[in-house]
């Protein structure tokens, strides 16, 4: 259902001590202009349904429906109820002038008021008020006070009063409670600097405010700063609770009428960019045409029914038409919510959460056998501490998904809150080694001492000394997002000032997801601790010394051999290479040498199984062709080739590498077989290792490709051009 608009009515005073002002402060006047304008652009952006008017009073003329020839004079209903847009936003700005008479703000009430009576009539409003705007300069007559009050009881219109100063100036000694409002953002306004009439007209809305609300009456009084700093955040775009309706089954036998709405979803920018002329800024005056073409000298044109989409499938192009597309989509009989078994609410890792939004599911309305199966279920589910896991598809044409329904019980409403999990393929599985076991990562008592203490000292639930009073001082679902403020701030700018650079951001916005001041100042003794027991050092590489003497120093002098680059670290030191031979289990696409190499040197390794995981992946390589997976392949056989020697395990290596050649030759890899040739990778020698029986003439001779029959080329044409002659060499 959707929600009922609200109709409001802006009330400004634009008499002439509204726009009177001390030098280098600006007006009572063009404060109250910018709340209004800060208002009307939330509305704007948040694509809101409330309808607003705008009655001016002070003005010079008078045009209102109650003025006769004494009465409501000064008072013009500027724009009747309709929905806020630029032109409101650009009339606030420049269209409303400041006049140069009084009117009372009691009169101002009372025209508002028949305003709304007259144009809501015959629709539905869920709310009417008035927000009145004004210095309380004006002379006022508290005659009509008791008929205003009654009137707004009776017809439940609301009211707010904005003023440049707060209700409690004068209140020294006095209650402060009253405003809280006006207590948090305190205006440097004494009693000695509001005249008389504005110390009368304060009293009037004190009165007024208190006879409407004996509690919180004063607390819809605010201040035009205190008004700008709620008002600077645009407000959220309002969306309509769209309704899902559904089964709940369990089994073949029982079924549940349901009904499920978003409760969390991730809010997107609504996507109305367009494109448009650069001068008119009309976009019926820019056609947007797509054509194909060939990739070729003359990007020969091709009509679009002569294309198809294809899926890039490794190195080859699979065709696959949109009625392939259609026909591959999963499709099910109808929209479903069944349940496939339950499970302990504890085997339902939070991390295993996922999806873009999350579902509240009720009992259908207005059946009272659905309601009462869905609270047992809901209860049941509760007090066994159990989830249930059910299959989810929005209607007949989704994807279905896998998600867990959790038992959610409040004092007004009880419901299932369904969150999707994870499909195999979701899942990311990193082992990494434990901190435990290395001594060197085990914290002191003192460390976490500190942390705990640092911990403690961001908590962002402050307690109260009674133990009782709880408040939170972070609340990320009052936090509206950064990236639409930012947005719709420079989409108002350039709406008004299209030739302006964009304005900075502001700073709210950048403090937005600051630390909290409270816990900031906080944490500073905790941090200081911290930084005491954890030091930081910074490491400075030392740049070897190099020489001309070092450089062509022979390395076989005083009888030292050319040192080898180690594999193993010294016992006990830490190594990249010792965490990953713990992890390694099987030869993967990733990095398939530096897998094999691990695997073949951790104890009980069956060389032989691990090679043929190997060869797996060097044939998928073949497969693909192309240079890039050739240089995988020849990276492989390395160092499979440097393993045998040192494992003697050389006819294993050897075996393969006449497979391989033979395989080069019938699937016509030359291309491959030239890389072989020029980085020498052949047979293991009898000089490598004495495993092997192969000489060296042996190995050379193996890598030579074997020769082609010689084929008789057809005579050519002596007198063939250039072109014929280079295509021939």
């Amino acid at each position: 259902m959707a929600r009922s608009k609200v109709a409001i009515v802006l009330c400004l005073d634009v008499g002439f001590t509204m726009s009177s002002s001390a030098p280098d402060e600006e007006s009572s006047l063009e404060q109250a202009k910018k709340v209004m304008t800060k208002f009307v652009q939330r509305q704007v952006f948040a694509e809101s349904k409330d309808e607003v008017a705008v009655v001016l009073f002070g003005t010079d003329g008078t045009r209102n429906d109650l003025a006769s020839r004494d009465q409501y004079q000064n008072i013009t209903v500027h724009r009747s109820l309709m929905l806020p847009d630029f032109d409101l936003l650009e009339d606030i700005q420049d269209g409303i002038k400041p006049g140069s008479e009084q009117a009372d703000f009691l009169d101002a009430i009372i025209v508002c008021m028949d305003l709304l009576q007259k144009q809501t009539v015959g629709k539905k409003y869920e709310k009417r008020h008035i927000e009145l705007f004004t210095d309380l300069g004006s002379t006022v007559s508290e005659d009509q006070l008791e008929i205003i009050i009654a009137n707004l009881k009776k017809t439940g219109i609301s009211l707010q009063f904005f003023l440049p100063f707060p209700v409690d100036v004068d209140d020294e000694g006095g209650d402060t409670s009253a405003s809280v409002h006006s207590h948090i953002h305190r205006n440097p306004f004494p009693r000695k600097g509001l005249t008389e009439q504005q110390k009368e007209g304060i009293d009037v809305v004190r009165k007024l405010m208190h006879t409407l609300d004996e509690e919180g009456g004063l607390e819809e009084v605010y201040t035009f700063r205190e008004s700008l700093e709620r008002l600077s955040m645009f407000k959220k775009i309002e969306r309509r609770p769209m309704a899902w309706p559904c089964q709940l089954t369990i089994g073949s036998n029982l079924s549940i009428r349901i009904v499920a709405y978003k409760s969390v979803t991730e809010e997107k920018v609504k996507k109305v960019w367009t494109t448009v002329d650069a001068k008119t800024l009309r976009k019926d005056d820019v056609q947007k045409e797509t054509v194909y073409c060939l990739n070729d000298d003359d990007e020969t044109e091709v009509q679009k029914d002569d294309t198809i989409q294809g899926f890039r499938y490794g190195s080859d192009i699979v065709p696959f038409s949109k009625e392939d597309e259609e026909q591959m989509k999963y499709k099910t009989e109808a929209k479903c919510f069944s349940v496939l078994g339950f499970s302990r609410s504890s085997q339902i890792q939070r991390h295993c959460y996922m999806g873009n939004h999350v579902l509240k599911v009720f009992a259908a309305k207005d059946d009272e056998n659905a309601a009462v199966a869905f609270s047992a279920l809901v209860h049941a589910l509760d007090e066994l501490k159990v989830v249930a896991v059910v299959r989810y598809a929005y209607d007949r044409r989704s994807n279905p998904q896998i998600g867990a329904a959790f038992p959610y019980i409040k004092d007004s409403y009880e419901c299932l809150i369904y969150v999707q999990l994870p499909y195999m393929e979701d899942l990311r599985q990193y082992i990494f080694s434990s901190l435990k076991n290395n001594k060197k990562c085990i914290p002191t008592a003192d460390q976490l001492s500190a942390v705990d203490s640092l911990i403690d000292s961001m908590n962002l639930v402050y307690e109260a000394d009674d133990g009782e009073t709880f408040e939170d001082l972070f609340k990320p679902s009052k936090i509206p997002n950064p990236h639409f403020q930012r947005l719709y701030q420079c989409l108002q700018h350039k709406a008004f000032h299209p030739n302006e650079p964009l304005p900075p951001i502001e700073e709210h916005l950048l403090e937005m997801l600051e630390m909290p001041s409270v816990v900031k100042e906080r944490c500073q003794g905790p941090l200081e601790k911290i930084k005491a027991l954890f030091p930081l050092k910074e490491v400075v590489k030392k740049k070897d010394k190099t020489t001309a003497q070092d450089i062509f120093k022979d390395s076989s002098e005083d009888g030292l051999n050319p040192k080898k680059p180690r594999i193993e670290d010294e016992e006990g030191s830490f190594s990249i290479m010792k965490l990953a031979e713990g992890n390694v289990t099987s030869v993967g696409s990733v990095n398939p040498a530096e897998d094999f190499r691990i695997l073949v040197r951790q104890k009980n390794a069956d060389f032989k199984d691990v090679s043929q995981q190997l060869i797996n992946h060097i044939d998928q390589f073949l497969e693909n062709k192309g240079s890039q997976y050739y240089m995988k392949g020849i990276n492989c056989i390395r160092v499979f080739r440097e393993e045998a020697v040192k494992l003697s395990k050389v006819q294993c290596f050897n075996a393969f590498l006449q497979a391989l050649k033979s395989k080069v030759e019938d699937k016509a890899l030359a291309d491959f077989w030239e890389i072989m040739m020029q980085d020498r990778i052949s047979l293991i020698t009898e000089d490598e290792a004495k495993e092997s029986s192969v000489t060296s003439e042996e190995a050379e001779k193996f890598l030579a490709p074997k020769e082609k029959k010689n084929e008789i080329l057809p005579p050519t044409d002596e007198g063939g051009d250039v072109d014929d002659l280079l295509d021939m060499m």
